[in-house]
């Protein structure tokens, strides 16, 4: 059957829900779905490759989450619509022709990863910011799993991006009053006009992913990043909630499931994140005024030789000493030491003695040095005489 957009002559004579292999049919709604967690799995990959981290850790817990968000998708599903499922059991296994809700595969994927991370003893908030860019990265490609389901469409409208759909190829029940009030009939097949919200939905995944992508780099905290997709994701589900006509209510209430986790995770993670990333920010610029402070003491104290204590960040007094018990008096202080110090009086005396018994000796010999020695010996013996 054909999909056309008038808005745009865009016509599209035949897209199939299906195709067969070897006599297997696969569906192009769990094909797209298996792509999108395939690429999504080797973004996040790439981005622990990048980080340095562990990546066999990151596919263990993407592929026990992946596990646990099929399974939770489908109850989710399940549950909310019961009336359809109440009659004939057997059609809840039936999960090849859609049936799922995304909330209940979060919910399922984030408790089997918190379970993981708390058994291997992992960062949970650490590993879910680079999880998460796998998740809209798979969401991009998956929401186009609708498009060939003929399902998650919108209000009437007859806008740009209108998308017209065979009635016959959709579900009765997601067909409103608007949409049969303005039945189109061309080559006499009946055609609604309705609002690709499937479209809407994966460029705003595609945005977010790009928004996230720029803000890797800037977070301040674990978790910031995960946080900031449940908030933007809710914010623009909870505007593609609003417009679309096949939603899952709150048994016995008219109240939409998905709507009210939309505007509860925008008001619950807005505030949170902002709040969160001002206080960090203040935080970070405390540290910094105190390290910049501690810094200009300790070249204060460097200058004046007073070291300083990092706990208290004041400097520290050395204590006083007395006099007395000072280490570093100087030698030259103690006159038995000094090199520069006077002989005593008597050594000086000999030595004056000595040095003038030396010049006599000396002068007498000047004196008799015209003598012959022989003559000198009698004259000496004659003296020695004479004094007798």
């Amino acid at each position: 059957m054909s999909i056309r957009f008038p808005g745009i002559n865009l016509v599209l004579d035949y897209v199939p829900r299906a195709f067969q292999i070897f006599g297997m049919e696969f569906t192009i709604y769990g094909m797209l779905i298996a792509a999108g967690a395939l690429l999504g799995m080797g973004l996040v990959v790439l981005e622990a490759g990048r980080n340095h981290e562990d990546q066999n850790k990151y596919l263990d817990m993407m592929i026990l989450s992946l596990a646990a968000s099929v399974v939770g998708s489908r109850l989710f599903y399940v549950i909310f619509s019961w009336e359809l499922y109440q009659g004939n059991l057997r059609t809840i296994f039936d999960v090849r022709n859609g049936g799922y809700a995304f909330y209940g595969g979060l919910l399922g994927g984030v408790f089997a990863a918190t379970l993981f991370c708390r058994l291997a003893k992992l960062p949970f908030w650490q590993m879910a910011d680079t999880v998460s860019l796998g998740v809209l990265l798979g969401q991009v490609v998956g929401r186009w799993g609708n498009f060939f389901n003929r399902e998650s469409f919108g209000e009437y409208t007859d806008g740009v991006l209108t998308m017209q759909l065979p009635i016959s190829a959709v579900r009765s029940g997601e067909v409103s009053g608007a949409m049969r009030d303005n039945l189109l009939t061309i080559d006499g097949v009946s055609f609604i006009q309705v609002q690709p919200v499937f479209l809407y939905e994966s460029l705003w995944c595609l945005l977010l992913l790009l928004v996230l992508l720029a803000l890797r780099r800037k977070k301040r905290y674990q978790g910031e990043l995960f946080m900031w997709y449940l908030a933007g994701y809710g914010l623009g589900r909870f505007v593609c909630e609003w417009l679309r006509t096949d939603k899952l209510y709150i048994p016995g209430t008219s109240v939409d499931i998905s709507l009210l986790i939309s505007g509860v995770l925008v008001v619950v993670f807005v505030p949170i994140v902002t709040v969160r990333r001002v206080m960090v920010k203040k935080r970070a610029d405390i540290r910094k005024i105190r390290r910049e402070r501690v810094f200009r003491e300790e070249e204060e104290s460097r200058r004046e030789h007073k070291p300083v204590d990092k706990k208290t960040e004041e400097p520290v007094e050395k204590p006083s000493e007395k006099p007395s018990e000072k280490p570093s008096e100087k030698p030259s202080e103690k006159p038995s030491e000094k090199p520069s110090e006077k002989p005593p009086v008597q050594e000086e005396e000999t030595i004056q003695e000595d040095k003038i018994q030396g010049e006599t000796d000396n002068w007498e010999n000047l004196e008799y040095a015209h003598i012959p020695s022989q003559w000198r010996k009698s004259s000496d013996k004659a003296s020695e005489k004479q004094e007798e």
